[in-house]
């Protein structure tokens, strides 16, 4: 496969676009555009991405407008077809309430909006998004949300665990939000769609005090080209 092409979708309120777009196009050196919410077509991409933010002000629900917009069409017809999807934060939270990924986002336990960096664990190491870590690896990972607790039944949490989809977990004591068992993100069954709290796009340069994100884009590049 030639070089991948990633698609960065921006949302009206979004705002880490930029963040998720010099990721992927300087720090790792792959070919990456900005899309319209309004697009009809993905056509010559190889991977969506949905970036954090406040997509529609966040009105109703994080993430609740959002998923009717028309490139959310095409976000599931990529994901339909076994290709890359990643979300993270109010990307994370577009994907559960368009039915990508399993439960929600709901509101802090704190009831305050959480910007620090957290203390990550990686939980699975054998999905196309995180191969290049170790199992159990510590990450520092900065996360920035009001809605970041990730809540399922207790029958989807036993699935999630059989399933081997919770990708990341916050290390013990270290919860932000109150997420269920400690889950940070989660793929699909098909382990081709990815939505996380953590901003793995603004922990790739060592400058800036974390470059554990790196081996994220890393891993998933690595599982498109293999």
């Amino acid at each position: 496969m030639s070089a991948p092409r990633f698609a960065v979708i921006v949302f009206p309120g979004s705002n880490c676009d930029k963040d998720l777009l010099w990721a992927i196009q300087t720090v790792v050196g792959v070919d990456a555009e900005f899309v319209r919410h309004d697009a009809t077509s993905l056509k010559g991409f190889d991977a969506a991405m949905l970036p954090g933010g406040f997509s529609y002000g966040d009105y109703l629900r994080c993430g609740a407008i959002a998923r009717f917009s028309p490139v959310m069409e095409e976000v599931h017809r990529f994901a339909d077809e076994g290709k890359p999807v990643f979300g993270t934060c109010n990307g994370f939270q577009i994907l559960c309430e368009a039915g990508l990924l399993p439960g929600a986002l709901l509101k802090n336990t704190s009831l305050r909006f959480v910007c620090e960096t957290a203390e990550v664990e990686v939980a699975n190491n054998e999905t196309r998004f995180t191969s290049h870590y170790e199992k159990d690896q510590r990450l520092r990972i900065p996360v920035a949300h009001a809605e970041g607790r990730y809540t399922v039944t207790d029958e989807e949490l036993e699935e999630l665990t059989a399933n081997h989809q919770i990708a990341f977990r916050y290390a013990k004591g270290h919860n932000p939000n109150g997420s269920v068992d400690d889950i940070a993100g989660v793929t699909n069954k098909a382990g081709n769609v990815l939505g996380m709290m953590p901003h793995p796009e603004r922990a790739v340069e060592a400058l800036l005090g974390s470059a554990d994100g790196l081996p994220f884009f890393s891993s998933l590049i690595a599982s498109m080209t293999a």
